[in-house]
């Protein structure tokens, strides 16, 4: 079973990780997290990296992080073998819970379910309401008999 390291600008990364024990408790000690405070060195950050991932030697691990091109997606990036590591950013929690759900299957099999957890949990669910209406005016009205559809 691959573990997951998720490296995110801080302190989201450790939120993610609390949020993933809020559904899947059971599988928590297979994420890790590190946060990326704002002036660290980048090698400092993957020396904290690899120093977390030592309990995972030899194992296949999935690196998440929150936005390519930053600090920790560029630590990321020297972290990955191609092999055993894989690395996917942009990290969300309805990628994390869909990772959990299936992180008995192949690392391959992973990364693509990460990239469609991710980007299926990302939708628009409302619309704009008109621009004269009041956001509130119907609201506090009780005696309101009509509903709009």
């Amino acid at each position: 079973m691959p573990g997951l390291l998720i490296l995110a600008h801080a302190p989201l990364a450790t939120a993610l990780r609390q949020v993933a024990g809020h559904v899947f408790p059971e599988r928590l000690d297979r994420v890790l997290a590190l946060d990326v405070v704002p002036d660290a060195l980048p090698e400092q950050v993957e020396a904290q990296a690899r120093a977390l991932l030592v309990p995972l030697e030899g194992e296949q691990i999935l690196l998440l992080t929150d936005v390519f091109g930053a600090t920790p997606s560029n630590v990321a990036q020297r972290l990955t073998d191609g092999v055993d590591v894989r690395l996917v950013t942009g990290v969300n929690v309805p990628m994390l819970w869909r990772l959990l759900s299936h992180l008995e299957e192949p690392l391959e099999s992973l990364v693509g379910r990460a990239v469609a957890g991710g980007g299926q949990g990302v939708m628009q669910i409302a619309v704009q309401r008109p621009q004269n209406q009041a956001l509130n005016s119907r609201l506090h009205d009780q005696s309101h008999a009509q509903h709009q559809q």
